[in-house]
């Protein structure tokens, strides 16, 4: 847990005349300037900068608490206010607030706002009873919880002020405590199958030893805990599915008050592409028909500025907005392309998908509006630009087209060789998300040009390696783990871990492949190697947290398999899905998706890429290579007949990537089969061999599976 820290100033505050103690919205006949005076007033911003909505940095109470105390020289001056600018997000917000004076007295208010979206001002009168000093304290309360971007101190009737005592004032953060994710009591509604994914958290089976029985073992465990990642990842799906508009089929951004929003950048980049994942992996025929109908859909509606798409009112029926923002649609766009459409062609390859892609990423550039010496580029936010970053230097090799290398180079040479580099330019730098991405963007074109355009690589290499030798040196802690925020200058940095310090990690790690810089490497060695409980508990107070931290963990420990690593992801996994509920939904909000992410990324781990079809709940896959072997165990509880299919180098075959570097949001490959490669296959329960051309392999092995059991095959790979 971190310790207070406190962002205080102090000023002289005077009296002022009754107002009202009930808490109310200021409106902007409320009081007229010669009535009212805002005495003093305060930004809320962590030193972190974590949180940002509509431009606007803001304090979330889930995160922190508030406190404003009030201290005057004699008595506190009556009929004063505290003003809060109060944001929501199309939904009612809720909080605690609690006076308290020297003498103990206390005094609580649950407080409600709301419906609008952006910020307001909101207005909590101070008890004239309370004595100085007087503090108050906003608590976050409920499942929606305020978030706030200033607070003031004003005075009624600034007539009076010149009367007043003096008043100091300060104003400090606390961290909220958190527990983790609250427990949605899911596997409580499917006892019976819990207790297997119990069985495999429970028994360590000697998974240390030697001897193919224990590698089966070691399988079949792995089987169970892939179990518990498909059948929730299957409840996940129907659960969504379920809240679906019924005239659209649109998924809404979110169960409270956003559940009349689809919107690009949240439902569409977060949550439905996960949707059609776990559709792809449990249920061919729904992938086939309602999520390719929902992607025709939301083609036909949304796309409002060539292939650019909006966010569209279910009940409107209609855009949200009147008039479209290029911004807005830059950014959504930019959103659904990397979050949620690029991971789907890392696993799928060619799709529909992929065709939805390319027509917003050509739009994205069409229609770029920020001038620069180097070109027009869609945006000066590093959101986007970290985003654009990674798309481009991935469907370069995907199509072999010049112009998304030369974009992408486009991007690099304003941040790299221009005046924005991230740790010479920037006076703070994110490493959490929305701010991460440029870090990881940048590396991502230095692998690309490193092998596509030898000068341009030469012309990034100084300032790529100096901005990734600024993150270790100054944004990391003993651990490895990296800060929220960095201040590259000063060298200095925020207390708070973030969540996405894997994903910096894979854009290091890659420079490390390409230059073989050792430093790299055993900078995400050291990470991985100190992995433990303590790590992940700081503010992952949500399953969208922990998908984050783990998906950063599985991806490394692909490239670097550190035993600790493995344990701890497969401890934490269960913290990820703690919040889901019976049926099937897991917080209630687009961060659901990232979680299915995660988990379907965990899940191909256990198998080994391995995976069947048709998917059914009582089977369990699981896989472990162990001395140049693969050991298959598929269990069945009634008679099964199906294929067992084999993960191929997507990275090559679907990318034609020179090199399978580390990437946010791919799905890692584990064993895999090349075209020019062919597998030995021995069934262990007949005794039988026979060798599987690649693309059977691919395609599915045919599988009759008559009685209840464990089945066991044991999988060598030969190159022909």
């Amino acid at each position: 847990m971190r310790t207070l820290f406190v962002l205080a100033f102090r000023c002289v505050l005077v009296a002022f005349l009754l107002l009202p103690l009930a808490v109310r919205t200021a409106t902007a006949n409320q009081l007229t300037a010669e009535e009212e005076k805002v005495i003093a007033e305060q930004i809320l911003q962590d030193e972190e900068a974590t949180q940002v909505y509509a431009g606007v940095r803001y304090i979330w109470l889930g995160r922190y608490q508030i406190e404003v105390t009030l201290n005057a020289s004699a008595e506190l001056p009556q009929n004063l206010f505290i003003r809060l600018k109060a944001g929501a997000k199309n939904d009612r917000r809720t909080f605690l607030a609690r006076w308290q004076d020297k003498q103990g007295t206390v005094k609580e208010q649950l407080v409600e706002y709301g419906g609008y979206d952006g910020f307001r001002f909101l207005d909590l009168p101070v008890p004239n009873e309370l004595s100085s000093p007087v503090t108050l304290r906003l608590l976050g309360k409920g499942s929606r919880q305020g978030f706030f971007s200033k607070v003031a101190v004003v005075a009624h009737d600034a007539a009076e002020t010149a009367n007043s005592s003096s008043v100091e004032m300060k104003v400090s953060l606390l961290l909220a405590t958190t527990q983790g994710p609250v427990d949605g009591r899911f596997a409580e509604a499917y006892p019976e199958i819990a207790r297997l994914w119990q069985e495999s958290a429970d028994t360590e089976e000697n998974v240390t030893a030697d001897g193919p029985e224990q590698a089966f073992r070691l399988a079949a465990r792995h089987g169970r805990q892939a179990h518990e990642m498909f059948f929730r990842c299957r409840k996940y799906m129907e659960g969504w599915l379920a809240q679906a508009d019924p005239k659209t089929g649109l998924i809404p951004r979110n169960l409270t008050a956003s559940r009349d929003i689809w919107n690009p950048e949240d439902a569409a980049a977060d949550n439905y592409p996960f949707l059609v994942l776990a559709a792809f992996v449990t249920d061919r025929p729904l992938f086939e028909g309602r999520m390719l109908e929902m992607l025709r859909t939301e083609t036909r509606l949304t796309s409002r500025l060539s292939a650019l798409p909006d966010a569209w009112s279910f009940s409107k029926q209609d855009f949200v907005r009147s008039e479209p923002s290029l911004a807005a649609l830059i950014f959504g766009g930019s959103e659904y392309v990397k979050d949620g459409l690029l991971p789907l062609t890392e696993y799928l390859g060619p799709s529909p998908w992929l065709e939805r892609l390319m027509a917003i990423e050509n739009a994205i550039w069409e229609h770029a509006p920020i001038s620069t010496p180097f070109g027009p580029i869609p945006s000066d936010n590093v959101e986007v630009n970290g985003e654009q970053l990674q798309v481009l230097s991935r469907i370069y090799w995907l199509t072999g087209e010049k112009k998304y290398l030369e974009w992408a180079e486009r991007l690099g040479d304003y941040y790299l060789l221009g005046s924005h580099h991230p740790t010479r330019d920037f006076p703070d730098l994110r490493l959490r998300d929305h701010g991460c991405e440029i870090v990881s963007g940048l590396c991502e074109l230095y692998v690309a040009v490193s092998f596509a355009h030898a000068e341009k690589a030469d012309a990034y290499r100084a300032a790529i390696h100096e901005m990734c030798d600024r993150i270790l040196e100054v944004g990391c802690d003993a651990r490895g783990m990296m800060y929220n925020v960095i201040h590259p200058q000063p060298g200095t940095h925020d207390p708070g871990i973030c969540d996405t310090w894997g994903y910096n990690y894979n854009g290091i790690y890659s420079v490390y492949l390409i230059d073989r810089t050792s430093r790299y490497r055993e900078a995400v060695r050291r990470v991985l190697s100190h992995l433990r409980d303590d790590v992940g508990d700081y503010h992952w107070g949500s399953a969208d947290e922990y998908a984050d931290s783990l998906e950063g963990a599985i991806n490394l420990y692909n490239r670097e398999p550190i035993p600790s690593a493995a344990e701890w992801i497969d401890r934490k996994i269960r913290d990820m899905w703690k919040p889901q509920r019976p049926d099937g939904i897991i917080e209630g909000w687009h961060g659901d998706g990232n979680v299915a992410r995660t988990a379907l990324m965990y899940a191909f781990w256990k198998t080994q890429g391995l995976r069947v079809e048709p998917w059914r709940e009582d089977i369990r896959l699981g896989a472990i290579f162990q001395k140049g072997q693969l050991y298959v165990n598929l269990t069945v509880d009634r008679p099964w007949t199906g294929r067992l299919l084999f993960d191929r180098p997507r990275h090559k075959h679907f990318f034609h990537l020179p090199l399978d570097y580390p990437r946010i949001n791919q799905f890692p490959e584990w064993f895999t089969v090349d075209e020019n490669e062919s597998l030995m296959v021995e069934n262990v329960n007949h005794g039988e061999r026979h060798e599987v051309a690649a693309q059977k392999a691919w395609s599915g092995l045919e599988l009759h599976l008559p009685d209840p059991g464990e089945y066991r095959w044991i999988v060598t790979k030969h190159r022909r």
